[in-house]
């Protein structure tokens, strides 16, 4: 069974970038390797994907040798399952809210001992049967990296019992979502914001958690970075694109 990359490296206490992606085209994502990202994330939340297109995504990811990451559309059991069974060894859950929340994420992501995933090896997961299952089913856990997305007042005064649980590897702190409930819609750079992202990463960090965000410039990933973030998620590829485009037809429009 092959190691998850993305959770060794940020073991090891490495800072790793990538971007979201919407786009259906499994070409983004070689393009993403190929630019030197280390992850891509499959958005299933606001993107539109099935399940048949991200499992082309990820085989467009271990092609090129660069991680994916799915970011399911809610914390559901059989959303988390199904993402996993087709081959996702990394998973990113939205709106945790409270340590009731995270243990459902853990349940629903690991075997036994530390959860109570579907069990079956006829999937893509389990190299459809071709390794034993001994080794499918016990050593599964070791490689699966699970992200819990914190978008909330109530996710952050939660957090102390949220650390707490055993089985989250990472505390994703979402900007945008958390501007929202702070009462600033869509203002990242509110101080209300801010602070409230420094409060969470220090007690994060203290508790061993790794910690991620989100950043649409260069700028704000060093920021973050210098505060102790290591996943951090550089804006999306239909972004990305659009800026590239308006950058070159800007060019021609003024020359």
């Amino acid at each position: 069974m092959k190691t998850n990359i993305l959770k060794e490296a940020l073991a090891e206490g490495q800072t790793v970038f990538g971007p979201f992606c919407k786009m259906l085209d499994p070409a983004v994502v070689e393009l993403a390797a190929l630019a030197g990202f280390d992850f891509v994330i499959i958005d299933m939340e606001h993107g539109p994907y099935s399940i048949e297109t991200v499992q082309q995504m990820l085989r467009a990811a271990e092609a090129r040798g660069i991680t994916a990451v799915v970011r399911v559309a809610e914390n559901s059991e059989t959303s988390i399952l199904r993402v996993l069974d087709i081959g996702a060894k990394c998973i990113q859950v939205p709106q945790i809210s409270t340590a009731r929340d995270a243990d459902k994420v853990v349940k629903s992501a690991l075997f036994h001992p530390k959860g109570e995933r579907g069990m079956c090896r006829y999937v893509r997961a389990g190299v459809y049967t071709a390794i034993d299952k001994a080794e499918h089913f016990g050593r599964s856990n070791d490689s699966i990296l699970t992200i819990i997305h914190i978008e909330g007042v109530e996710g952050l005064e939660n957090l102390p019992s949220i650390l707490k649980c055993d089985g989250i590897d990472v505390i994703f702190l979402g900007p945008y979502d958390l501007s929202q409930s702070c009462g600033v819609p869509g203002q990242v750079h509110h101080e209300k914001v801010v602070k409230r992202m420094e409060e969470a990463i220090v007690l994060a960090k203290k508790s061993g958690k790794v910690v991620g965000t989100f950043v649409e410039t260069v700028e704000d990933a060093k920021r973050w970075e210098k505060t102790g973030v290591q996943y951090i998620s550089y804006a999306v590829d239909t972004g990305l694109i659009l800026n590239a485009f308006k950058n070159i037809t800007t060019g021609l429009t003024n020359h």
